[in-house]
């Protein structure tokens, strides 16, 4: 039966630690088996299938058989800081830093592509930039693509001596290719300049000529920077937008765009106005289904389908990522990073939460390859105190922890891919579970107190800082939003009440008189409360304004046109309107 296995890199060197997690703490089952004992581990990385594991120590390049622990090459590029395994493993990317010397003022050629067998170089390449530095793969390797001086050129069955085709944009940054075999699609995005949109087009290949070459074509504005997410069948991509800046936020502006190979294109539409935090294809969903978490906090998680309809809403709440299993049954939302690391486990076909643990103070998250089980790291140089990792059940319960001692840090955790359809899919069980007295006394102390505002001193315990949506199944934006409402009965009860003391008034005050502009503290409390309403309105102002103004050269005797004079006759009715809104 497979195991999984999980790997550490750190100031100790690189191990192996080898013990399926187990439902039940288990203290002491674990088998730790040093890979490299070096304090200078730069980087790691594990083939597809998990079946090759290579690392640079500060020296070499190692490539290892996982099953047998049998060194297949080994590389002498001690700078390496990246490393890349094509799909079937038969390539082996290192990157290093980009270095101009005076030996070499042209630069050197930092990007390698090794034959993983024999451990021959095949190419040697500039690349400066580690922003997509590695060429990308079809699912077979027939195809590999590369992006080189606004253009994207095509190598076919791994012979990198020349390149088989090439698409030319202009000044086209960006690219992806679908992960699937065949057709070969492939997304370029051009940057926008002198006025002229941002687009996406998706061409599939080898057809690049022509005007109707592009199957699909987006185009936007505001979009300094993207990234491009393929389904798992090669069938859609997801684009998102962003901005450093904006008019209206400091933190920038960003939007999600939905482009399919079959040619439709649209904008995702989202019921919360903010950051979009994460983006996600569920796996192995028949539907094509998408989850984001977007909004500003508390935020927003939903599931859209291929229509780009929500499909369910997990509410609102502390969280910025979202993380499915392998099986797609299990969906966990997390908030790390400024976020105090709450944990939600959600049952995707059930649509229920399963449970809610807490991981302080984590900078990374990962499914287990079994599909029932997550770890949680601290590492550095994000956090550099109470370094270490816990393995989460989806039931809740913590089922191991180890922290590291206070003169080593942790790097990196990596789970050992397996092959797909080594652990099945099991029904979810909803019955919480709570971790061993002994694994819980390891952790360390946290303040579990909740930080009070002034304001907040000496009310009860049910003070909340924001408000909270329930969660919702089917369209999450059908009908008026919950803010929409309560805008609503504010409007209906002020009106009552104007109703209610409209017989007091006195006849002289019955006189219709032009609205004088609102105060800007009542604006801006109208705005506050609906923007609709109080742009409304201050559209209607302004044409009563203009008609006001029209009367005025009526009465000193100057002659109007039709249309001014039908304006006039519209006061009435502007008068109407404003009185129904209420302001």
């Amino acid at each position: 039966m497979a195991t999984p296995t999980l790997v550490l890199r750190g100031s100790e060197g690189i191990q192996f630690i080898s013990n399926a997690p187990k439902k039940s703490y288990n203290p002491g089952g674990s088998k730790v088996t040093v890979v490299d004992n070096r304090k200078t581990c730069n980087c790691m990385l594990f083939s597809g299938d998990g079946s090759l594991f290579a690392w640079c120590n500060g020296e070499t390049v190692t490539i290892q058989s996982v099953a047998d622990n049998v060194v297949i090459a080994t590389i002498n590029k001690p700078k390496t800081s990246f490393l890349k395994f094509s799909p079937k493993s038969s390539v082996l990317c290192t990157w290093e830093m980009y270095a101009v010397t005076k030996d070499n003022p042209q630069g050197c050629q930092n990007l390698n592509l090794w034959d993983v067998k024999t451990g021959d170089l095949l190419r040697a390449l500039v690349q400066k930039r580690n922003h997509n530095w590695h060429p990308q793969w079809t699912e077979d390797e027939e195809i590999t693509a590369r992006n080189v001086n606004n253009e994207v050129h095509f190598f076919e069955k791994n012979v990198f001596d020349s390149f088989a085709n090439k698409l030319h944009l202009q000044k086209v940054s960006e690219y992806s290719l679908a992960p699937v075999t065949s057709p070969c699609h492939i997304a370029a995005y051009v940057p926008g300049s002198k006025g002229a949109p941002s687009f996406v087009r998706i061409f599939c290949y080898p057809n690049f000529d022509g005007p109707q070459a592009a199957i699909a074509n987006r185009s936007f504005f505001k979009a300094e920077r993207i990234n491009m997410y393929w389904n798992h069948k090669g069938t859609a991509v997801l684009v998102l937008t962003s901005t450093e800046m904006s008019d209206s936020s400091y933190y920038g502006e960003q939007s999600l765009h939905f482009l399919a190979t079959s040619g439709e294109s649209c904008l995702v539409p989202l019921a919360k106005k903010g950051p979009i935090y994460s983006i996600q294809w569920v796996p192995k969903s028949k539907s094509g289904d998408f989850c984001i978490v977007y909004g500003y906090m508390p935020a927003k998680a939903t599931i859209f389908n291929m229509k780009n309809e929500p499909v369910f809403d997990f509410a609102t709440g502390p969280r910025n990522a979202v993380y499915f299993n392998c099986h797609g049954n299990i969906c966990c939302l997390a908030g790390f990073g400024n976020l105090r690391g709450n944990v939600e486990f959600w049952d995707i076909k059930g649509k229920k939460k399963i449970s809610n643990p807490t991981a302080d103070d984590s900078t990374d998250i990962k499914w287990c390859p079994d599909g029932e089980h997550i770890v949680t790291a601290t590492t550095a140089p994000r956090l550099r105190v109470s370094n270490g990792y816990k393995i989460w059940h989806y039931s809740g319960m913590l089922v191991d922890l180890h922290l590291t001692s206070q003169k080593h840090e942790l790097w990196e955790v990596l789970w050992r891919p397996v092959p797909e359809g080594t652990f099945s899919e099991k029904s979810v069980d909803h019955h919480p579970i709570s971790a061993p007295t002994s694994l819980q006394q390891q952790q360390p102390a946290t303040n579990v107190e909740a930080y009070r505002p002034p304001g907040a001193k000496g009310k009860p315990s049910t003070f909340k800082v924001h408000e909270e949506e329930p969660v919702t199944s089917g369209a999450a934006t059908e009908g008026m939003s919950k803010a929409a409402l309560k805008n609503k009965k504010k409007r209906e009860a002020k009106k009552a009440k104007q109703d209610q003391s409209g017989g007091e008034s006195a006849p002289g005050d019955q006189s219709r008189q032009l609205p004088s502009a609102p105060s800007s503290g009542q604006m801006s409390a109208n705005q506050s409360s609906d923007p609709e309403v109080a742009k409304r309105a201050k559209n209607l102002q302004k044409k009563l304004q203009a008609i006001e103004k029209l009367k005025q050269l009526q009465a000193e005797g100057k002659q109007l046109e039709k249309n001014q004079l039908e304006k006039i006759s519209s006061e009435d009715k502007l008068l109407e309107e404003l009185d129904k809104l209420g302001l």
